[in-house]
């Protein structure tokens, strides 16, 4: 993905030479393909590509529209072809995907935003309107951070310049730092006052003294599909995953899928061979990249993997994220850069791949990398009957409710009355009935911290509304916002840089899976049922019909285990701890179970040693106030 920085001066005073010097030096490791500027007046535009597809190589950027509008544009339109004879008067065969924009933006205006189909973040200054538009995908697949001050405006698509060559200090955004104990922070937040992240399906309309924010799509509550046979739903389900699929392999050079043997990776490489097979990717070859540790036995892909290899007749490359084999040990490197010098917003990972993947890469050429994020929130992964047994409350269908009741009952072991307090609940207020054990905060948090931010330390709960859009489809949305809020805090990759894509969070798969009946997702005996039926004969029937996923869960208590002293130490004077956020004596409690090989929710200390060693760096680099409120 490209990168992009824009800074404004309301009274037209142009930034100084160094400052524009630094923030091209930051942009650089994300953008190794050309560096073009655009400077006139107080506006400053800069731009990185990173060149995925034929048709970004022809692309400059910024772009000068007909009407003198400066676009920046990182993404993929998936519906060129489409826009292309809507807009046919004004482009020609060998248009970008920036030419496009451009069109849309000259004939629909900001009506265009919702016509874009694609991963895509954009920034467009007009000087009709002496105005600056920011806009992201309805996924947000892409970053675009940005601040706005009396004077002036500024955007760019990774942080660390908004916030290091500010010139001044920030203060530390506790809603944020709560939400990454939970379901990670809302999605326009960061880890600073003040600045802030365009959020999905939403623009940012920015004039002097002015600051509008909206939305420009949404899913549609009303839209349904309704089939009389499952066979229907069966083939409708394989056009439009095999679409989502297809729109992702749109690449020049090999793409590079990541196999972990679950079934949704494994459909995305399967259902990718077909669309090779008959010849309409544009990708020449896919590869695949398959992680394992056969020293860890809750984990166990291997053969789930492999059976995938099998069946394509090719072998990927293969990760050892145990100990590795002395052939597979790279050669030594020299130590990274500091993390010092750089700001990062996301604790626990600054955006480097591992040394196996660079190599990887490296000799196959990739620069797309497929990942199967989603998969298990949109297919029905999760095998609860609440969505489904709330429509039919919600819609008073008490004879249907009682029957699927019944069912559910026997396929859960659970007696009928407390499947239906679990649905009924949804309904009333979280502050009512409260919030599931598995969505409490962790124990060794301050409890002062705790009352601040107990939404954000559970996951933004919210009641199911009984009258509107059906709870399945309420249920569908709250699911897409938890992935959304992940993907805002995915860090951008580099050394080398990639463009990461997700199938299963392609909008028109989206729309297809929220509007089909909720029983086509999960039966009492089944659950992905739509999926494991449709690709029957796709996908090796050993996968699709595993039983569940391998997790890991000994090697990270291992580690800490066999590093105790660090731990120990870095636990004993924790700055998190003089924040107010973490408990040391809770901290120093959790840490002796995992020592002891008692079971601890792994995933939330994890973001707490992480976030200890962000804040830290963060410290060293002097930018934002880290005192106790």
């Amino acid at each position: 993905m490209s990168v992009q920085f824009g800074t404004w001066n309301f009274e037209d005073q142009p930034p100084a030479l160094e400052y524009i010097d630094q923030v091209s030096a930051a942009l650089a490791p994300y953008g190794p393909d050309s560096n073009e500027s655009y400077s006139r007046g107080g506006l400053s535009i800069l731009y990185r590509a990173f060149h995925t597809t034929k048709e970004s190589r022809r692309e400059e950027q910024p772009h000068i529209s007909r009407s003198g509008a400066v676009i920046t544009w990182d993404g993929r339109l998936d519906n060129r072809t489409e826009l292309m004879k809507e807009l046919r008067d004004s482009l020609t065969v060998t248009s970008t995907d920036v030419d496009i924009v451009a069109a849309s933006y000259e004939k629909w205006g900001l009506h265009c935003l919702g016509k874009m189909i694609g991963d895509w973040a954009l920034s467009i200054w007009d000087p009709r309107e002496r105005s600056v538009l920011l806009a992201k995908d309805p996924i947000g697949t892409r970053h675009l951070y940005y601040s706005i001050n009396s004077d002036q405006v500024t955007w760019s698509t990774i942080l660390d310049p908004l916030v290091r060559l500010a010139g001044k200090t920030f203060a530390l955004n506790e809603e944020y730092i709560a939400g990454w104990f939970s379901m990670f922070p809302a999605v326009h937040l960061t880890p600073c006052v003040d600045i802030h992240s365009v959020p999905p399906s939403s623009y940012v309309l920015l004039r002097p003294g002015k600051y509008t924010l909206g939305k420009y799509w949404e899913f549609d509550p009303g839209k349904k599909i309704r089939y009389r046979t499952d066979a229907e739903y069966e083939e409708h389900f394989r056009i439009v995953f095999a679409t989502a699929v297809q729109r992702k392999l749109r690449s020049d050079r090999p793409v590079l899928a990541e196999l972990s043997g679950g079934r949704d990776s494994s459909s995305i490489v399967c259902m990718a061979d077909t669309i090779v097979a008959r010849g309409i990717a544009d990708t020449p070859r896919l590869d695949t990249i398959s992680y394992f540790d056969d020293a860890e036995p809750n984990w166990n892909e291997r053969p789930y993997f492999t059976k995938v290899e099998e069946l394509r007749g090719r072998t990927g490359w293969h990760v050892n994220v145990g100990t590795p084999c002395p052939e597979e040990i790279p050669a030594p490197e020299l130590p990274p850069e500091s993390p010092h010098g750089r700001f990062l917003p996301t604790p626990g990972y600054d955006g480097r791949t591992s040394p196996q993947i660079r190599m990887c890469m490296a000799s196959q050429g990739n620069r797309v990398v497929l990942s199967g994020i989603g998969g298990d929130e949109v297919m029905g992964g999760v095998p609860t009957p609440a969505p489904e047994l709330e429509n039919l409350l919600a819609r008073a269908h008490f004879g249907t409710l009682a029957h699927q009741l019944k069912a559910w009952a026997l396929e859960k072991r659970k007696p009928w009355f407390h499947l239906f307090w679990e649905t009924a609940r949804g309904f009333f207020p979280p502050a009512l009935v409260g919030v599931p054990k598995y969505m409490h905060p962790a124990p060794w948090l301050q409890s002062d911290f705790v009352k601040r931010h107990w939404a954000a330390l559970t996951g933004y709960p919210s009641r199911t509304k009984l009258f509107g859009p059906l709870p399945s489809f309420q249920g569908n949305v709250s699911t897409l916002d938890a992935l959304r809020r992940q993907l805002a805090r995915t860090a951008l990759p580099f050394e080398p840089p990639f463009d990461k894509r997700y199938p299963y969070l392609d909008r028109g798969l989206l729309e297809f899976m929220f509007a089909i009946p909720r029983e086509q997702l999960v039966r009492p005996t089944q659950r992905r049922s739509l999926m494991r039926r449709a690709l029957v004969g796709i996908v090796p029937n050993e996968i699709l019909n595993r039983k569940t996923k391998a997790y890991v869960s000994r090697s990270p208590m291992v580690a800490i285990s066999n590093d105790w002293a660090h731990f120990a130490e870095m636990t004993q004077n924790m700055l998190s701890s003089s924040l107010g956020i973490v408990d040391s004596e809770g901290i120093s409690e959790v840490m002796q179970k995992v020592r002891r090989g008692e079971e601890v929710p792994m995933v939330t200390l994890n973001r707490t040693l992480f976030l200890e060693g962000w804040l830290k760096d963060v410290r060293a680099l002097g930018i934002i106030n880290l005192t106790q409120p």
